[in-house]
């Protein structure tokens, strides 16, 4: 058996790092995203700006009848460039409401890519949920830019 659902089924705690864990982890991530972009159909570009705080950028990549493509990061520059960081690109899966960061693994199969598949998932949701936390601490809530939705009009 690739995956052991066991502890699912029998409606046990989710142990990190497993499959039930990392779904648990999706959706927390959900709530924490929802609370701060509560409506993602509103604009396909936001900004939130926080008094002392670096600005929070999210973008509708693809919109679908369940599901949503965005992007979330922070805009530094670096000699005169724009830099990306973290530059996170999230699935929302609006019916089962769960956020997942999308990746790109290889397709090689067996219990060891399983396994690794999963702990790479896992870093990465956990790190979108500690800075969605953080975000949420510092005040962040997404609003639909301006100038950008009167230009799409």
């Amino acid at each position: 058996m690739l995956l052991d659902l066991t502890p699912v089924r029998r409606g046990r705690d989710a142990n990190a790092r497993s499959f039930a864990g990392l779904m648990e982890l999706y959706e927390q991530n959900y709530i924490r995203l929802r609370n701060i972009a509560p409506d993602l159909c509103v604009a396909n570009e936001m900004i939130s700006s926080v008094p002392g705080h670096q600005d929070l950028f999210l973008s509708i990549t693809e919109r679908c009848k369940y599901t949503t493509m965005l992007r979330m990061t922070y805009q530094f520059e670096e000699n005169g460039q724009p830099l990306f960081e973290p530059d996170l690109h999230l699935k929302v899966y609006h019916d089962a409401r769960v956020v997942e960061v999308q990746q790109f693994l290889s397709r090689t199969h067996g219990p060891l890519y399983i396994a690794r598949m999963i702990e790479q998932k896992w870093m990465m949701n956990r790190f979108l949920y500690k800075w969605l936390g953080y975000c949420l601490h510092q005040g962040h809530y997404f609003h639909p830019m301006q100038h950008l939705k009167a230009s799409n009009k």
